[in-house]
């Protein structure tokens, strides 16, 4: 009798999926990973996971196969008991996200709103592709980037009273009637519930009450953009423009908080909060969903009224905005209040011991890396590429003279 030894395989290099959405950018994943663009598309992310529309693909065995069928064939070694259990899939995705211009202004729903929307839309009979539809799963969906270049965006309601300046500041010298009489019903009435009035009833402008609006406030920004005083706001509102002509969602900047991270810069997205990614490239890793609600700069539904209900109305200071990450020698480990993800970044390793809890997804940020495990099993990245570990793979050693950026759970 002959007996075959069947290898156990530790690392495994993901093949992943590059979404052309017209919002990406056409030249920052070939610049910063050699990733090449002959068609010269829109690159707007690189899933990294077990996502149904964008599944990663595994060699095993010398053959292709789907991340999210090998993780099928055995929940409780490769995610880990607990993972299994609670999540019963991978339960993040993890992308490089490359905006050329702004994402729609959104929010996200909490768990509990996502799991009555999802029921609420299901006995309705909504169609899960529905245009019409808010919730396509009953998962919230916090998140998490990372900057890879100086990354814009908007993140939380500015403080009340500096949202009244700017609009007073407005409306002194463009005539908005419409806008006015809402920001005066806000001045007497500095609450959640004033900044809610207030944010929907911009939404809410229709028609000739909604033209008449954004004309003023681009002839406002255009003199503002023009006047001896730099105003970085005016010129956003412009730029925003040029992608979304005559859309609500361009009041936003003088109502959400506008901020740039650096590279190295790290922000969390909690469910509940208003928020649109502008213009860069960062590592960007979230629960899994596709539930979206939105504001503005999209020509996609708006559902106002669902909108509110799952909106924090609540300002949110410019210096809670960056995470602060805990420095454990080379790694830097970022604090998420949430269970489906977690997001470390080594600045580099050498001979770096890694403790394996759970399925984690490994990428190269700007340099070559190594990933050995004690079997003697050793897999190597480029920048750019990425490796999935299992639960079972209990530890690995890493080394690499650049940044490696680690999800798990």
């Amino acid at each position: 009798m002959v007996w075959i030894r069947i290898m156990q395989q530790y690392l495994f290099k993901l093949t992943n999926i590059i979404q052309n959405y017209p919002w990406g950018s056409k030249t920052s994943i070939h610049e910063l990973f050699g990733f090449e663009n002959p068609l010269h598309e829109p690159q707007a992310e690189i899933w990294m996971g077990a996502h149904p529309n964008g599944c990663s693909k595994i060699t095993q065995n010398g053959k292709e196969v789907l991340l999210s069928s090998f993780i099928e064939t055995n929940k409780h070694t490769i995610l880990s008991r607990n993972t299994a259990e609670k999540f019963g899939e991978l339960p993040y995705l993890f992308k490089v996200l490359a905006a050329g211009k702004g994402l729609s202004i959104q929010v996200h729903p909490s768990k509990s709103e996502a799991e009555a929307g999802f029921e609420r839309e299901n006995v309705q009979g909504i169609d899960i592709k529905s245009a019409k539809r808010n919730y396509r799963d009953a998962n919230h969906k916090p998140e998490l980037v990372y900057a890879l270049t100086p990354y814009q965006a908007m993140d939380g309601f500015r403080a009340f009273n500096e949202i009244i300046d700017l609009f007073s500041d407005v409306v002194t010298k463009v005539s908005m009637p419409n806008v006015e009489a809402l920001l005066n019903d806000f001045k007497v009435n500095k609450t959640a519930a004033g900044i809610e009035g207030f944010f929907t009833g911009i939404l809410s402008l229709e028609s000739e009450a909604k033209r008449q609006s954004i004309e003023a406030l681009m002839s406002y920004c255009s003199v503002q953009q023009h006047s001896e005083i730099e105003d970085d706001l005016s010129a956003l509102v412009i730029e925003l423009s040029q992608s979304y002509p005559g859309d609500i969602g361009l009041f936003a900047p003088f109502i959400l908080n506008v901020l740039t991270l650096q590279p190295g810069d790290a922000m969390y997205l909690d469910a509940r909060t208003p928020h649109a990614y502008l213009k860069g490239t960062a590592l960007e890793i979230m629960a899994n969903s596709d539930n979206v609600l939105r504001a503005g700069l999209t020509p996609k539904n708006i559902d106002i009224q669902e909108l509110a209900r799952c909106t924090l109305f609540e300002e949110k200071p410019r210096n809670t905005l960056l995470l602060t990450p805990k420095l454990e020698g080379n790694k830097q480990s970022y604090p998420v209040p949430v269970p489906d993800f977690k997001f470390d970044c080594f600045i580099k390793a050498e001979n770096e011991t890694v403790k394996v809890n759970s399925a984690e997804i490994l990428f190269a940020i700007d340099s070559e890396v190594s990933i050995t495990h004690t079997s003697g099993e050793m897999i190597t990245l480029r920048k750019g590429e990425s490796v999935f570990i299992p639960a079972y793979t209990r530890s690995y050693l890493l080394n690499s003279k650049g940044r490696i950026a680690r999800a798990f759970n």
